[in-house]
């Protein structure tokens, strides 16, 4: 076969095969679905600190809201970090709130899966333990 007549089969081959399989509707993908982690609660005592730690299997946004103060007009410190098991202790970043009242919320994103973890304490302003409720949900 000469070669002026093998470079115009190859792009009509190219031509036809690209065209295959063009009669399907494009999809839109899922969007991936909320996971709710378990309230998170206790009594934050005057002077104390609870910390709670939970597993992101997929990259994405966190959110964390202070949901309740059992005590009204409580201000406490309220923040989201990531976990290490080894030392058991909550690696804080930039995402704090020293001045947190109910209805607080952090937000931050996933990169990787890993082990992150809010954190609850007093930050001065206690004058009697308060109640708290902590809800936590990833994408």
């Amino acid at each position: 076969m000469s070669r002026s007549i093998l470079v115009p089969a190859v792009l009509l081959a190219a031509a036809l095969t690209g065209a295959c399989g063009s009669d399907s509707t494009p999809t839109n993908p899922t969007p991936p679905t909320a996971i709710n982690e378990p309230p998170f609660t206790g009594t934050l005592t005057v002077n104390g600190a609870a910390t709670y730690p939970f597993p992101v299997n997929r990259t994405g946004t966190i959110t964390a809201t202070l949901a309740a103060l059992s005590t009204d007009g409580a201000i406490v410190g309220f923040e989201l970090g990531t976990w290490n098991p080894t030392t058991s202790s909550c690696t804080i970043g930039t995402i704090a709130n020293d001045q947190a009242a109910a209805g607080a919320t952090l937000i931050g994103n996933a990169a990787s899966t890993d082990n992150f973890c809010v954190r609850i304490f007093d930050v001065g302003k206690l004058t009697a333990p308060t109640d708290f409720v902590i809800n936590v949900t990833h994408f």
